[in-house]
């Protein structure tokens, strides 16, 4: 299946190189986790604060489709 990733903040630093704003395309077997999609590209899903698809926050265990559209977000710190 065909995704289309985007990595927010400190994750920006797991998309591959000449990716633009931490967005890029990933291809990943059928059935695939959020999860695992997050240690497909590197990422300890305990670093993933929020997982959204399509727009929708979702958990780490929701199944992925075809045409996808993932956004990752770290912690947020400020004060």
């Amino acid at each position: 299946m065909q995704l289309e990733i985007r990595l927010y903040a400190t994750l920006r630093q797991y998309a591959p190189p000449g990716s633009i704003a931490g967005v890029f395309s990933l291809e990943l077997p059928e059935g695939k986790t959020v999860d695992a999609l997050a240690e497909a590209i590197g990422i300890c899903p305990d670093k993933v604060h929020m997982r959204m698809v399509n727009g929708i926050g979702v958990a780490g265990s929701h199944h992925l489709k075809d045409h996808d559209r993932v956004g990752l977000f770290p912690p947020v710190g400020g004060g």
